[in-house]
């Protein structure tokens, strides 16, 4: 929670203890196994200290943890990534900020990208009209505070489509290197998907 704010609208049915599976990966709080999309893979930089691998890509052992700030604050002051790696590991104390910033960064990226290939429309009147024509949606960004915008009715309109709620105005708008962005539709895709999937892990950091 920040100011008041809630940014998390995601409701998961109860977790089993499971060692593993396809897609599923194991938190190294919990011992619960999550779909990798709701986790955060971490490793050992060639330094000793520990960082998060947004992309799940940086070579290494990687250690895994839901996308939650509660958990990764957890994994900090318990000693939870020297149990894991079995070797004395730096780990900073504001982990969970410079992961949080890093999604952010991430989701902008994302948004960028889809800018650049022309998969965007942002502005109250485009988003209204797209969803109003029925067009499908591969992601709706409305801004975590698109009330103070007058923008709160957008939402009604939504019918199903993929919501992201996740990202301040100033944030959507560094994207589109303007003030503020409250309302996105990033059409069908793989770089909407990928938004989803990134925003997720965000919602996680900010609930």
């Amino acid at each position: 929670m920040e100011g008041g704010q809630s940014y998390g609208r995601v409701q998961e049915p109860p977790q089993k203890k499971v060692k593993g599976g396809a897609g599923l990966k194991r938190c190294i709080v919990s011992n619960i196994a999550f779909p990798k999309d709701k986790m955060i893979r971490f490793v050992v930089s060639p330094d000793g200290e520990i960082i998060a691998d947004i992309e799940a890509r940086l070579p290494g052992r990687g250690y895994w943890l839901r996308a939650h700030r509660d958990v990764i604050n957890v994994a900090c002051t318990k000693s939870c990534f020297v149990r894991a790696a079995r070797m004395k590991v730096r780990v900073s104390v504001d982990l969970a900020d410079r992961v949080e910033r890093s999604l952010v960064r991430k989701c902008q990226e994302l948004i960028g990208l889809a800018r650049r290939a022309g998969q965007v429309i942002s502005g109250f009147t485009k988003v209204e009209a797209w969803l109003r024509s029925g067009k499908p949606v591969g992601a709706l960004l409305a801004a975590v505070d698109a009330a103070e915008y007058g923008g709160k009715k957008i939402w009604t309109w939504a019918d199903g489509a993929p919501v992201i709620a996740a990202l301040h105005a100033d944030e959507i708008g560094l994207a589109f290197s303007r003030e503020y962005v409250v309302h996105v539709i990033i059409s069908p895709g793989r770089l909407a998907k990928n938004l989803q999937a990134t925003a997720w892990r965000l919602e996680g950091l900010r609930c």
